[in-house]
């Protein structure tokens, strides 16, 4: 076993976590990404030759990696210098310790993942909208026809879920319970979590369905071109379920029309929607769980919401 090439072994354990681990088909992308630059770099080594001096190297490697040529870059750093961020950096350090993980756990002789930090980070912060941002978004789309019922109903989903844009656009009307007023998704990695709608998100999307006159499966369609100013429904196949892509530009037309400035995105209303519940006092958590978060450290980015909570009070009443 110990004779067996490097990238047999990546092969090896790209199908372990497939079959084994039944990790998402984006992850395992990315682990073939990420692994096979490694293997590119350090040739078809011995395991065992994988050290922490020649991680070093290849850490230094991609630091200053650039792509190109014709070849378009696939992440730009902060600077926008064209070589990879310090977290597209990370990212293949990860992937490479999953890897070393695996041949511990099949006795192959090789560096420790354990021996092998992360570079540090800064502290990132997030955006989120206001109440009254999120009023006036919620006042443009024009609900005399199907289009605006749908756009609505997208808007307030997910302002009301805290879901991501993927796990939207999957929706299909059979899991949604208005009457519970509560569904699971699939998350990243597979993850099951519950999730629960607002009155307001229930009443919107009951409009919405209620315009409908189809029976496709998924809970957003894409309606193609309508007459301005009629609810009609047109015919449609199932293959016009609403993409992540047309979702993202909704939102972000929305947010235009309403005047407001900076670049708002579905991941913003998810934002917004974990600021909301911080700040109304439910505990980090609960918040965890609603956002399907698996380490609490992802959560903690929205820390600064509590803390700016805390400058606010400490304003209004220290005299």
């Amino acid at each position: 076993m110990s004779k067996t090439s490097l990238s047999t072994l990546i092969q090896n354990f790209l199908d372990h976590c497939e079959v084994g681990k039944n990790q998402s088909p984006r992850t395992l992308q990315n682990y073939h990404h990420y692994l096979s630059r490694f293997q590119k770099w350090a040739g078809d080594i011995s395991p065992k030759n994988i050290t922490l001096d020649s991680v070093q190297k290849y850490r230094l490697h991609l630091n200053r990696l650039e792509e190109n040529g014709n070849k378009k870059r696939i992440h730009a750093s902060a600077e926008g210098s064209g070589t990879l961020g310090i977290k597209t950096q990370n990212y293949h350090i990860i992937a490479l310790r999953a890897f070393l993980k695996y041949l511990a756990k099949n006795d192959i002789e090789s560096l420790s993942a354990e021996k092998i930090e992360l570079s540090k980070i800064p502290a990132r912060t997030v955006e989120y909208l206001t109440r009254e941002e999120l009023e006036r978004m919620f006042e443009q789309p024009d609900t005399s026809n199907i289009k605006g019922l749908r756009d609505l109903a997208i808007m307030e989903t997910l302002y009301s879920t805290g879901l991501r844009v993927s796990e939207l656009a999957n929706l299909n009307r059979a899991q949604v319970d208005l009457d519970r007023r509560e569904f699971m998704v699939r998350g990243k990695g597979r993850k099951p979590r519950i999730v629960f709608l607002s009155t307001r998100a229930v009443e919107r999307l009951r409009e919405y369905f209620s315009a409908r006159t189809d029976n496709f499966e998924p809970v957003f369609l894409n309606h193609g071109r309508g007459k301005a100013g009629t609810i009609e429904d047109i015919t449609l196949s199932e293959k016009h379920r609403l993409t992540t892509v047309s979702i993202e530009n909704i939102v972000r037309t929305t947010a235009l029309h309403a005047g407001i400035i900076k670049r708002v995105t579905p991941h913003i209303l998810r934002h917004s929607f974990a600021t909301e519940l911080l700040i109304n006092g439910a505990d980090i958590r609960s918040v965890q769980e609603m956002l399907g978060h698996a380490s609490i450290t992802t959560t903690q980015i929205y820390t600064h919401i509590t803390n700016q909570r805390l400058h606010e009070v400490h304003e209004k009443f220290h005299k």
